[in-house]
């Protein structure tokens, strides 16, 4: 059986209440990365493949442990090319770099603006330069979520179909090939979500103040996690600078008990379906309506949202064309409720390949107009908690409960959060006494060896020594005979010469007397 790791806060089969998210945060500050997360889990879970959270740690000491208990890590990721997510970006770099195993990223854009300046570059560009290396080295090819990103990425000097390609988010393709987005006959009684966040615009929130003046069946659903904080325990307030943004219990849809936090996907997708229209800022705030069919629209105000809104033919309009409209009807007469179902296939059949390039097994394999998937009989299986009533909306002996229970949840929380550092702390120690103790014997070894090698050189230029020795020996041996034979040819030289001289004498003697 496979094993895989998934970088996620939750499976999506854990249940969690709003108590459970309120002591520990399972979705990295905002539920709708549950969405992506979702998407994935519901692509790769078969009965062949045994699929885990990482509880969204990106700490490289654990690689030992990943190596050792998975075959596969799947990294989903959203706006991580941002500068507030530096380090983390950092720390996966590192931790991928230590892995031994195929490390896949399915989506990652950068946060900028509407008209992003790419050309002037940023203050993390090194950051996702060695990030990007370092997946590439465990993978074929990383998904980035649109152009603008793979723009950003060319400049960085990576090459678009080889190093990267553009398959926009996966949590457009939870639920196949397919989009089927209803009609809408938009009324007063009409069933309205509306959704923003801190930093949405001016014009976004207005639009959506006046709105819920008219169509009052609304439901405010926020994102962030410290919005479930004021929605569950009443505070504390949140910043924003936008006017009209609800930062406190204060504000009319806390007032009127019309906020919703979701902490799991399925709840969410009900809610969704059941809602006759959905507008608003958020990314995932429209997405989730897409998916399960519901009209919706999008206001569209950074390269993010742009990007995305631009692949998959989102249904969408810019802050700029939103001043220039009156109210929803003439918004309405302005865009098209159903221009994603008109790229789907194109995109997931995109999306498939990407995974195939990448040698993931996934349920499509067979059949890319696949419906069910196994992940949703277990889904259905589940009675997954709705979201918590504002505690606004609570009477006053249920709301003193939720206080006292928020109040003890917190020193918990605190506690959870005290532990966890004393033991990531403690944690860190032993692993720099292993790897110092590691260290040690690797020197001790490398010494050992270095003495060894020593010896052997010694004993070697011993026994040369004494080859030379002998070698200067011989030779003045050599020297003496040499010395010796010269002498003694010296001597019979001589000896010759003279005796061929009184031969000669002799001879002439002779000669002369005749």
């Amino acid at each position: 059986m496979k094993r895989v790791l998934i970088r996620s806060g939750m499976r999506p089969t854990d249940i969690y209440t709003a108590e459970d998210i309120y002591l520990k945060d399972r979705t990295g500050f905002n539920n709708g990365n549950l969405a992506y997360q979702y998407s994935i889990y519901r692509t790769l879970w078969n009965e062949d493949v045994e699929i885990d959270a990482d509880g969204l740690s990106s700490n490289p000491n654990l690689a030992e442990s990943i190596n050792e208990n998975y075959d596969l890590y799947v990294v989903p990721l959203a706006d991580a090319f941002r500068d507030d997510f530096r380090q983390t970006l950092r720390n996966y770099t590192e931790l991928i770099r230590r892995l031994k195993i195929p490390v896949i990223v399915t989506g990652v854009g950068l946060r900028a603006n509407y008209e992003p300046q790419l050309e002037e570059g940023f203050s993390f560009d090194e950051d996702v330069t060695n990030f990007v290396k370092a997946v590439l080295e465990k993978s074929a090819q990383i998904g980035v979520r649109g152009q603008i990103t793979a723009d950003y990425l060319k400049k960085l000097g990576f090459n678009e179909d080889v190093d990267y390609r553009v398959i926009g988010c996966p949590s457009l393709y939870t639920f196949g090939r397919e989009l089927k987005i209803r009609d809408l006959q938009l009324t007063e009684q009409s069933s309205i979500a509306i959704n923003a966040s801190p930093t949405s615009s001016d014009i976004a929130i207005q639009f959506l103040n006046n709105m819920i003046e008219t169509h009052k069946d609304y439901h405010f659903i926020p994102q962030h996690l410290d919005e479930f904080h004021l929605m569950f325990a009443g505070g504390p307030d949140i910043s924003s600078d936008i006017q009209g943004y609800p930062t406190s219990i204060h504000h009319k849809y806390y007032q009127e008990g019309r906020v919703k936090y979701f902490t799991s996907m399925p709840s969410w997708y009900d809610f969704a379906k059941n809602t006759d229209f959905s507008i608003g800022s958020r990314l995932h705030g429209n997405v989730i309506p897409t998916i399960v069919g519901t009209p919706n629209i999008s206001f569209v105000q950074d390269a993010r949202m742009r990007e995305l809104a631009s692949y998959h033919a989102l249904t969408h309009v810019t802050i700029d064309e939103l001043e220039n409209i009156s109210d929803v009807n003439e918004l309405l007469s302005k865009v098209d409720l159903k221009s994603a179902e008109k790229v789907q296939a194109r995109n997931f059949d995109n999306y498939i390949d990407f995974l195939d390039t990448n040698g993931l097994e996934h349920i499509y394999k067979e059949d890319k107009n696949r419906k069910s998937a196994p992940l949703d009989s277990l889904v259905q299986a589940i009675d997954f908690p709705s979201s918590a009533d504002p505690i606004t909306k609570l009477v006053a002996k249920n709301m003193l409960e939720r206080v006292k229970t928020a109040t003890n949840l917190s020193e918990e929380r605190h506690d959870f959060k005290l532990r966890y550092h004393v033991n990531r702390v403690n944690y860190q120690l032993s692993q720099l006494k292993k790897s110092a103790a590691q260290e040690r014997t690797e020197f001790k070894q490398k010494i050992e060896t270095h003495e060894k090698d020593n010896k052997k050189i010694e004993s070697e230029l011993a026994q040369t020594e004494k080859k030379l020795q002998l070698s200067i020996d011989e030779n003045l041996q050599m020297n003496a005979k040499i010395k010796h034979y010269k002498g003694t040819l010296n001597r019979k030289a001589v000896k010759t010469t003279l005796k061929i001289a009184d031969s000669l004498a002799s001879m002439r003697s002779k000669v002369t007397k005749n």
